[in-house]
């Protein structure tokens, strides 16, 4: 079914990440008037948000402003704004500063949000790890935990300082634990007086029967065998039923711990619910072959708040997806714009990558399955490729170059008070 063509469509979308933000740059130039909505001002490298949350790079370095990304395309106007609801009759989108904004093509990449499957109160206990201030916040705690242990005279309550748990072993759980496991090995090593930055204890727990779940058995048993190298305790079939300020409860055990980060499911922003489509059980639009909702060839849904299946096999919320529909979902409107034929998306699968530590990570591209250096140098190469703009590509290509050489980390400033502060009861018991 194809969109009554039009000579200059208003295009809207939101979400200025992977998905929007490709959408945008296909359709800078041509004739459809396109206007962006996001409540932040800048594009996030999400695979690389690990690097800011362990200290490795600066939020500057993987984030740009998408009003300077886009400030060459005239026909593209950016609003700085959240979307609450879309009403597909209408063709109109309401703000949260309570205007409307009309469309004749609508582009919702509005992306995810880290779930808790029911216990939203472990938000303030287990930060996940979606944008930038999540980010920071971890790197807070995980340094503030050394400066705790540090001061701390019972070794009952240094050890729980110096215990980091990691819940989820999906890619984000696997390389964030890898990077706890290097910080405790290398970069801190001879930074404290009191303390051994070595004995400090990094646990990584997943709830399925293995890590790196989507990738080939093979590869999870490598990655498992990496982690624990780097003296990562891997916990599987391990599911989490309680957080609390001072320990984790998991499988019957009891973990003592400050430092808890969470990397474990996800939930689609609630703004795709108002698009009266069918929705599958993580809440995502169940979309058709051409990535709209049925009924309305004119709403696109893209990346994490899409569920698209492909050959009987959902395709996973990534970055290649996210951006390969968001370039296709452009194709399809300049295509009504000419007067076109539509035709379905289809995915293509360049293979997948997960870095593990310095000079290590597992590859699952096409029909190859291979790790350890190699593996590392394509994923190297890869993400810088991606990263936006020629200033972050060098800055990052030079960090990971001093790192690598000194196996220093070198954003390891602490600032702000974070956005979930500790309780008192628990801060005066150290």
């Amino acid at each position: 079914m194809t969109a009554p063509p039009l000579a200059s469509p208003n295009v809207l979308i939101l979400g200025g990440g992977f998905a929007g933000l490709y959408a945008a740059m296909a359709l800078g130039g041509t004739r459809a008037r396109v206007t962006l909505v996001d409540r932040r001002n800048h594009h996030l490298f999400q695979p690389m948000l690990y690097q800011v949350a362990t200290a490795a790079l600066s939020p500057s370095d993987i984030a740009s402003p998408i009003r300077s990304i886009l400030r060459k395309q005239l026909n593209i106007e950016v609003v700085l704004d959240e979307a609450l609801t879309v009403d597909v009759n209408k063709k109109s989108v309401r703000l949260s500063d309570g205007s409307d904004i009309s469309y004749d093509y609508l582009i919702c990449a509005t992306g995810a949000r880290h779930s808790y499957f029911g216990h939203p109160e472990w938000e303030a206990l287990a930060p996940g790890l979606k944008d930038v201030d999540d980010a920071l916040e971890i790197k807070r705690r995980v340094l503030l935990a050394f400066e705790r242990a540090e001061r701390q005279t019972d070794a009952v309550r240094r050890q729980a300082e110096l215990t980091f748990v990691v819940v989820g072993g999906g890619p984000t759980g696997v390389e964030v634990a890898g990077a706890l496991a290097e910080i405790r090995r290398y970069a801190l090593l001879r930074d404290f007086r009191h303390i051994d930055s070595r004995e400090a204890t990094v646990i990584l727990l997943e709830g399925s029967s293995r890590i790196l779940s989507s990738y080939p058995e093979s590869l999870s048993a490598r990655a498992k065998a990496t982690l624990r190298g780097l003296g990562v305790d891997v916990r599987e079939q391990t599911l989490v039923t309680s957080i609390d300020e001072e320990a984790v409860y998991a499988a019957g055990w009891r973990i003592p711990t400050r430092t808890v980060v969470w990397a474990a499911g996800n939930e689609v922003n609630p703004i795709v619910q108002s698009l009266g489509a069918p929705l599958d059980r993580q809440g995502r639009v169940i979309v058709n072959a051409e990535c709209t909702i049925p009924d309305h060839p004119e709403v696109f849904v893209l990346g994490d708040a899409a569920a698209f299946t492909q050959e009987n096999r959902l395709l996973p919320g990534v970055s290649p997806v996210a951006i390969q529909q968001g370039k296709y979902a452009a194709r399809m409107v300049l295509y009504d714009i000419k007067g076109k034929t539509r035709f379905p998306f289809r995915y293509r699968d360049k293979g997948q990558l997960a870095v593990i530590g310095r000079g290590r990570a597992v590859a699952d591209i096409r029909n190859l399955h291979f790790s350890g250096f190699l593996a590392w140098v394509i994923w190297v190469f890869v993400h810088i490729f991606f990263l936006i703009g020629f200033r972050n590509r060098v800055i990052v290509l030079i960090e990971w170059g001093w790192s690598y050489l000194t196996y220093q980390r070198g954003a390891r400033v602490i600032t702000g008070e974070g956005r979930y502060l500790r309780p008192e009861s628990v801060a005066a018991k150290q």
